[in-house]
């Protein structure tokens, strides 16, 4: 599993997750360790946006944005996958397998992973985030049914 946060003009690094990522590892290897630091890093960055996954909606995990002030988007509980993100996950599963790696063992696929999530350009960043609202509109439009998106 991998875990990475994007912004406009910003992206984390990307982790590997390695195991079941429960709530309060969550909290201690995700939020304390990347989100928070991003945040405070990057302040014009003021919303974090997540989904419902169980380590996400955790009352561990809910607590700790409160109490470190972390502005958080309201999430509908059984929405369609419209996060950017998974967009930019797919692109770097695709170039994955584009051949031009050789992967043999895990550290080979990490480093891979790496090595392609900072290639994928920003302005690929931008234009997933831009077409949120078009997304959102045709989502609407369909009653939450399927989308060309």
């Amino acid at each position: 599993m991998v875990w990475t946060a994007i912004s406009w003009r910003y992206r984390t690094p990307l982790d590997v997750v390695d195991g079941n990522l429960t709530a309060r590892r969550y909290v201690d290897e995700v939020l304390k360790s990347c989100v928070l630091l991003f945040l405070q890093a990057h302040p014009d960055v003021n919303t974090f946006q997540q989904d419902n996954a169980r380590p996400h909606s955790a009352n561990v995990t809910q607590t700790f944005l409160r109490e470190h002030n972390v502005k958080v988007m309201p999430w509908p509980s059984f929405s369609p996958d419209l996060s950017p993100i998974e967009h930019l996950l797919d692109e770097l599963g695709r170039r994955l397998y584009d051949g031009r790696h050789q992967i043999n063992m895990m550290q080979q696929l990490v480093q891979a992973l790496r090595e392609e999530w900072v290639a994928i350009p920003q302005y690929r960043i931008q234009r997933l985030i831009r077409s949120m609202r078009r997304r959102c509109q045709e989502t609407l439009r369909v009653n939450g049914g399927h989308t060309r998106y």
